[in-house]
């Protein structure tokens, strides 16, 4: 995978197949629809709960450690090394299941990724609290591919300066991609719900900049 090619980050036609930008403005914001179709996507499902390695992680927050409401494990490169939180995490190296994800996430979004951050929502209770994904790591406008598959959430952003909102549902096998300046500009989470909930896999892919992790 090292003599891989893929448009520039920086091209404004990079991400004319992902069709509209959902982002009102300061930002780049595309969701994809089913980009693993059923079956697929529950053949990917059972593999990935199954085959990673799921950890409950505790992070420093507001000036102590807490346990994190959902479970995680960090794949990559090497030497993708990322830290947020206090918390430094160590790639496990690619696996079966999810180097060919990887690959097709890549080709869709015209970039290179490196890492994935897996996160498994149990139910309802499991969540993810309001923040941008900005970590120096991940250089000045990142591009992120978020998978998700399993059941469906909420997943909110919110204007910094604005307080404009944008609400997007993500279901089985849904793709979004974040990228130009949107990481600078908007604030995004995936709230608890009273809802009946049965577990998400979320697969962020990411690229951890050399010499910064």
């Amino acid at each position: 995978m090292n003599d891989r090619t893929f448009v520039s980050q920086d091209a404004q036609s990079a991400f004319y197949h992902c069709g509209k930008n959902l982002a009102p403005f300061d930002g780049e914001l595309y969701l994809i629809k089913q980009f693993y179709r059923l079956p697929e996507s529950d053949q990917l499902f059972a593999a990935l709960e199954t085959s990673l390695i799921w950890e409950e992680e505790t992070i420093f927050i507001f000036g102590k450690w807490v346990k994190v409401p959902r479970l995680m494990c960090w794949y990559g490169d090497p030497d993708a090394y990322y830290r947020y939180s206090g918390v430094n995490h160590q790639p496990i190296l690619w696996n079966e299941a999810l180097q060919p994800v990887r690959e097709k996430v890549e080709q869709q979004c015209g970039s290179a990724f490196n890492s994935v951050l897996a996160l498994l929502y149990r139910d309802g209770k499991d969540s993810m609290g309001c923040h941008a994904d900005d970590e120096k790591e991940l250089g000045v406008n990142p591009v992120i591919a978020s998978l998700s598959l399993g059941d469906e959430r909420l997943f909110k952003l919110h204007h910094k300066k604005s307080k404009e909102t944008v609400d997007i549902t993500l279901g089985h096998g849904d793709l979004l991609v974040m990228a130009g300046t949107l990481q600078h500009h908007w604030m995004h989470s995936v709230p608890k719900t009273k809802k009946l909930k049965t577990p998400r896999i979320n697969l962020t892919f990411r690229k951890i900049l050399e010499g910064e992790g």
